[in-house]
């Protein structure tokens, strides 16, 4: 979701139950991250975060891992450098991983074409499925459009990993092969399913052997259904109707789990951090180095690939933090910072988002993790460490990034006045209700439904537990879809579309909000009536 922010969808690195870290021999926090326990406390207030977790590694060293505030909003278990969170999309970094370990065992090459290890694998054109590399699985370039196919999986539904990818050759490309940038998730779930056939082995098990046991991460779980009783874990939380913080239920993404399952301490994170700092090599508890992948595939994995559209900041203040250069690797964003390269990524998931960055040049690595949806945190956190280490700019970040999300909700109050504006509140339905219930099918997600329940309409996702909703009349032959899981903050319009003879055509949906997680993608479903 994913960043949502999405997004977003996300761990942190924490060594400790309540006080910074310095391990012995590890250099001193800068003098301008003194105030960082009052400053993490600040953003907490000022973004409603239940809870945030920090860990900053430089030269090899654990320099500050701490947790701050609540696991779940009301109880009394605190967060520490053991908790762990959802750390979503800063999977894929991993996944990438994977792949350049097996390319370094000659097992594949990133060259390769995907239809060579997955002979089933279709993409909805011939021409693309044909050219497909598995270096374009992790690049997001393929031609889909923003998150298409995340429906498919996000909320958590009953297709396995192999049918997700499966549904791929019926969701609709739009752009061309390698012509842009548009971020997806679910060619990682493919990525995945070439991890298992090169291995040989589950891509659970690969992670645990290749990745959690060398590197001693025992705080981290393939996803939330590996969570164990009693696991330090934070719960997630997300402003319901955009208003009221809530918990977020648990969610699993078992069947795309190489595009964002993981759940991780930052305790477990600071080693991947410092692991990815060192080449890609660690030392063993006899004090061997080994490596996990070649400084060939370090490279490429932070090489830019898909070059990506810098914005204008909107806020004036946010401009200093403008890059230079912005793109994506494989498995990782690239950009820069103060003239100094930047490898980072954020994750974005139901109730917690976060971000990991890497400045190579100066072996300095920070995780932020929070158990609430609002981007805003990481990013004020993770600036005010990078300020502290390479710039010294004196940007107040905590009120820059407060003013973007001002801004935002300011226009998405804008959009949905106008919304209102342009509605003919006293247009009727073309049909009575009944006409309206039926079963929609869509080529790649399946069937929605739409019943009448006594004196409304009620939509379901028949593979999607969550999506379940109530409609009510907009205008003419449009409803607005009302989720019952508030949490979800993605209402959205369904459209029906009439034959001459009056039977329905097809419907349309689209988010109402522009502030709903991009994941949601209603608008690529094309829902025609089942006979």
């Amino acid at each position: 979701m994913s960043m949502s922010p999405a997004v977003a969808r996300r761990a942190l690195l924490l060594l400790c139950l309540a006080t910074p870290v310095a391990l012995a021999g590890a250099p001193s926090p800068p003098p301008e991250l003194q105030d960082i326990d009052a400053y993490v406390e600040s953003v907490r207030k000022a973004f409603d975060v239940p809870g945030i977790a920090v860990a900053v590694v430089k030269d090899g060293e654990v320099v500050l891992a701490k947790g701050w505030g609540e696991r779940e909003l009301g109880k009394p278990a605190k967060v520490d450098a053991h908790t762990m969170f959802a750390i979503a999309s800063n999977t894929k970094a991993f996944t990438s991983a994977s792949l350049s370990m097996l390319a370094g065992e000659g097992k594949l090459s990133l060259e390769d074409r995907v239809i060579d290890h997955l002979p089933w694998f279709r993409m909805a054109d011939p021409y693309v499925t044909r050219e497909m590399r598995i270096r374009d699985l992790l690049v997001h370039r393929s031609g889909l459009g923003l998150g298409a196919g995340d429906l498919l999986y996000w909320p958590t539904t009953t297709y396995s990993n192999r049918e997700v990818a499966e549904r791929l050759r019926d969701v609709p490309l739009s752009g061309g092969f390698r012509e842009r940038y548009a971020y997806d998730n679910i060619l990682y779930g493919v990525a995945q399913l070439v991890v298992e056939q090169a291995s040989g082995q589950s891509y659970a098990q690969f992670l645990r052997t290749r990745f959690f046991q060398p590197l001693d991460m025992r705080e981290t779980r393939y996803n939330s259904d590996a969570l164990k009783p009693g696991d330090n874990v934070a719960t997630g939380h997300a402003m319901a109707d955009f208003t009221t913080l809530q918990p977020a239920p648990r969610m699993t993404w078992r069947n795309v789990a190489g595009a964002g399952g993981l759940y991780a301490s930052v305790n477990d994170m600071a080693k991947w951090m410092n692991t990815q700092l060192a080449g890609g090599t660690y030392r063993d508890a006899q004090g061997r180095e080994h490596a996990l992948f070649t400084p060939e595939r370090q490279r490429a994995m932070w090489s830019l690939v898909t070059p990506i559209p810098i914005p204008e900041p909107k806020v004036e203040a946010l401009k200093a933090a403008k890059p230079n250069f912005l793109g994506y690797g494989e498995g990782w964003m690239v950009s820069d910072f103060q003239g100094r390269k930047l490898v980072w990524h954020t994750g974005g998931w139901p109730g917690m988002v976060s971000r990991v960055t890497l400045v190579p040049e100066r072996k300095l690595g920070v995780v932020v993790l929070t158990n609430q949806e609002v981007g805003a945190a990481f990013n004020a956190v993770t600036l005010k460490v990078l300020d502290a280490y390479l710039a010294n700019s004196g940007t107040d970040w905590l009120a820059a990034y407060q003013a973007q999300v001002a801004q935002a909700k300011g226009n998405a109050d804008e959009h949905w006045q106008k919304l209102q504006a342009a509605r003919d509140a006293t247009s009727e339905p073309s049909l009575p209700l009944a006409k309206y219930a039926g079963t929609l099918r869509d080529p790649w997600y399946g069937d929605v439904v739409v019943a009448q329940e006594g004196e409304r309409l009620v939509l379901r996702f028949s593979r999607t537990p969550e999506l379940v909703g109530d409609l009510q009349h907009w205008q003419h032959d449009t409803f607005v879809v009302r989720w019952r899981e508030r949490w979800l903050n993605a209402d959205a319009f369904l459209t029906y579309s009439l034959k001459p003879d009056g039977g329905i055509r097809e419907a349309r949906m689209e988010a109402i909000s522009p502030l709903t997680d991009f994941s949601f993608d209603f608008h690529d479903l094309r829902l025609a009536p089942v006979e």
